[in-house]
């Protein structure tokens, strides 16, 4: 299935404040744009305030052409997506369990990506990823055009849609990845992702919310 050679990433709280910042910032880069080219082998150094935390964030492929310095920057990403993205980031580390679903028990692929999409807007996704993929309610999206919040699929069990995860901008995708792994953020343009992606579905997220908060209330 996977490569066995992938380690997971750091679980500490500072170094998962510093990956969700870095999404963060990606996000908001991403908003209305494409997928953008593989990374470069090196990421130009920051400048001025914050230098450490920007050349971390480089580093690491989060933080991309964004400067930590753009005014207000935080205060643009306020979007469901990005309200869907950040509220995933809460469970990087949390381990994989095959039919779990939830932070307590763990989560298999399609049990994150269902729990995050009914916690933070209200839409209640099917159990399995390939009943996600045929969702009708759910829009086909093209690669190159992927939005922060959108489901992406691959097939890593010799079947189409036996994959889920989240895509969180900047190339990334946040997913519960198999046994003795943890929820973690990959790069869909590595090659073993790559070779893999069967499709990306995007929900109304709005309407999702509204009609969520209609059915709390009856």
């Amino acid at each position: 299935m996977f490569d066995a050679s992938r380690r997971p990433p750091h679980s500490t709280r500072w170094q998962r404040l510093l990956t969700a910042c870095g999404l963060l910032l990606a996000v908001a880069a991403a908003q209305g744009q494409a997928l953008p080219p593989a990374p470069a082998a090196s990421q130009p150094a920051a400048t001025g305030a914050g230098d450490a935390v920007s050349r971390f964030l480089q580093e690491r492929g989060l933080l991309g052409q964004v400067s930590v310095e753009s005014g207000g920057l935080l205060d643009q990403v306020r979007d469901k997506a990005s309200d869907l993205v950040l509220a995933s980031m809460n469970f990087l580390g949390v381990p994989y369990k095959r039919g779990g679903n939830s932070a307590e028990s763990g989560f298999d692929c399609s049990g994150f990506t269902r729990h995050i999409f009914e916690m933070s807007v209200g839409l209640v996704l099917p159990r399995r990823a390939d009943e996600q993929a045929k969702l009708s309610s759910l829009a086909p999206v093209k690669k190159t055009e992927l939005k922060p919040g959108d489901l992406v699929f691959f097939n890593t069990m010799r079947r189409t849609f036996s994959h889920v995860g989240i895509y969180v901008g900047e190339g990334k995708f946040i997913h519960a990845p198999r046994s003795g792994q943890k929820v973690r953020v990959e790069d869909m343009r590595e090659a073993y992702w790559a070779k893999r992606f069967t499709g990306a579905r995007r929900a109304d997220l709005n309407a999702a919310e509204s009609s969520g908060a209609a059915a709390a209330m009856n």
